[in-house]
């Protein structure tokens, strides 16, 4: 991990541009490398490793699988995701709930679509999440998992901080994350809305539905991302409801 400045850049990278896993059950596309998708140019930005914007079929999902030393936030969109791990933990993560699992020395968990039924009525939607890695800043942790509802705070329209390890945010962040360089924000924002973006080495924006105007980029729909690099401070302004995942990084992984 580094902490040295970067020169000032702002990469604007579309949606069709990303990676694609597409199988009978999902829909994944992937803003770096990615499982069999591999470009050495494409690795990461800043601490984020991984951006996956997924769509799961009801009645599917991941079977169990493990991590190690990755700190994952998972944000739904649409649906639920139901979550269970080798520590414990259980339960449905939902549009407007902030949830972490810390993987430390090693964890075990499954992500499925549950579908169900009660009384005839059959809920039996896609669920559209996108889940985020970035690096620990100490490895061998002991593994965790957090989670906590924010949907009230995203009523807002302005930037609610969703996970950080930032000793700046320790009263503002949902849930924290094991790397005290990285901060992760989201907002909702109806059409004429508008946003600051932090300023930091490294900024990652993420359009994951909705189309808003960057300034000095122009327009960004869903699906497209921008690597900002020793810049911020410009606003972001939704030309129709659309919802924002920023990543506020004051380190980078070490070349």
């Amino acid at each position: 991990m580094t902490t040295t400045l970067p020169r000032p850049s702002l990469d604007v990278r579309r949606a069709d541009e990303r990676f694609t896993t597409e199988i009978s059950w999902l829909d994944s596309k992937h803003s770096f490398s990615f499982g069999r998708h591999h470009d050495p140019a494409n690795t990461h930005h800043g601490l984020l490793l991984v951006n996956n914007d997924d769509v799961v079929r009801p009645g599917f999902g991941f079977d169990t699988h493990p991590h190690r030393d990755m700190e994952i936030v998972t944000w739904v969109m649409q649906g639920s995701l139901v979550h269970q791990d080798s520590t414990g933990h259980n339960g449905v993560i939902y549009p407007g709930l902030a949830q972490r699992m810390s993987a430390g020395t090693g964890i075990l968990h499954s992500e499925k679509n549950d579908s169900w039924r009660l009384a005839g009525d059959v809920h039996d939607e896609p669920v559209h999440f996108v889940q985020m890695w970035v690096v620990p800043d100490e490895s061998g942790i002991t593994p965790g998992y957090e989670q906590l509802e924010i949907d009230g705070e995203l009523l807002s329209g302005g930037l609610v901080t969703v996970a950080s390890g930032m000793p700046a945010h320790a009263d503002a962040a949902a849930i924290r994350i094991g790397n005290r360089y990285a901060a992760l924000h989201a907002a909702r924002l109806r059409p004429g809305q508008s946003v600051e973006l932090p300023e930091a080495p490294f900024l990652h924006l993420f359009v994951p539905r909705g189309a808003v105007a960057l300034e000095g980029a122009g327009a960004l729909g869903t699906g497209d991302a921008v690597r900002f690099t020793a810049t911020g401070g410009q606003r972001v302004t939704a030309t129709e409801p659309a919802e924002i995942l920023v990543w506020e990084m004051h380190a980078a992984i070490a070349a």
